[in-house]
């Protein structure tokens, strides 16, 4: 008797939804209908395909929980993309397990490759899912579920904004940033641009984050011991020349590790 692929259609389902923002039925005209094309609708757009089956437009839908983490170590060059292998254990605020019982026990994060490996592979503690996957809505794995809910919550920042993941990673992505940018301001947020959103910044995103630049640059020059927290937190540090002079209008770098 021949086995149904059970696995096969089941990530058939799932790919729409992942790239189209839905799931089921393929698109009645093949899957380029949605490239590069933004999620804000026109209201023409609206009373003509209300429920987007057409593909007038991008689907509104977030990365899954493992994925926005995935994302955030890609652009900035430090995700292990090795397949298989024991689970990984990413940093995890201390004493979050402290009343797990039977057993006690204590968490011990990763050290080097480990702490980079892909979402997929974090050690799942199913009445202590990892802080930072639950905060996006992963599930339990306690019991089967069809979908995963979406929430928009204030902690999901905090977690982007705090976490040490997160914090490295945005080092690591000034730090390439400064290595494949060239000098100066704008060729640096053009291949910034490039690397997290695949195009170029709009003016008003240029003048906007220009301004965002100098306050921080700013406040980072009037208190030293800030600058040093911010550039060794964690456990990849700041690599050496990080923070060279910039070769125009002779200001230090752009953007830090």
């Amino acid at each position: 008797m021949a086995v149904a692929p059970r696995a096969a259609r089941l990530a058939g389902r799932r790919v729409p939804r992942g790239r189209l923002g839905r799931q089921g039925a393929p698109p009645p005209h093949g899957p380029l209908g949605t490239y590069r094309q933004s999620s804000l609708a026109s209201e023409s757009a609206r009373q003509h395909d209300p429920s987007n089956q057409w593909l007038a437009r991008q689907g509104r839908f977030r990365l899954e929980a493992e994925e926005v983490r995935d994302a955030a170590l890609l652009a900035s060059g430090l995700l292990v993309e090795d397949v298989g292998g024991p689970s990984a254990r990413p940093y995890q605020p201390p004493l979050y397990w402290s009343h797990l019982n039977f057993p006690k026990r204590e968490y011990q994060a990763d050290h080097g490759d480990g702490l980079y490996r892909r979402g997929l592979y974090t050690y799942w503690c199913r009445t202590f899912l990892h802080p930072s996957l639950l905060a996006f809505d992963a599930s339990t794995r306690e019991e089967c579920r069809v979908d995963r809910p979406r929430s928009n919550t204030p902690l999901q920042a905090l977690v982007l904004l705090n976490d040490p993941t997160y914090v490295e990673a945005a080092r690591a992505l000034a730090a390439r940033t400064i290595r494949e940018g060239g000098d100066g301001f704008e060729p640096r947020l053009h291949r910034l641009y490039r690397l997290v959103l695949s195009r170029d910044p709009r003016p008003a995103e240029s003048a906007r984050l220009r301004a965002l630049l100098d306050g921080h640059l700013a406040h980072y020059r009037s208190d030293p011991n800030a600058a040093r927290n911010a550039s060794n937190s964690a456990s990849r540090r700041c690599p050496p020349g990080s923070n060279r002079p910039s070769s125009r209008r002779g200001r230090r770098s752009a953007a830090s590790c």
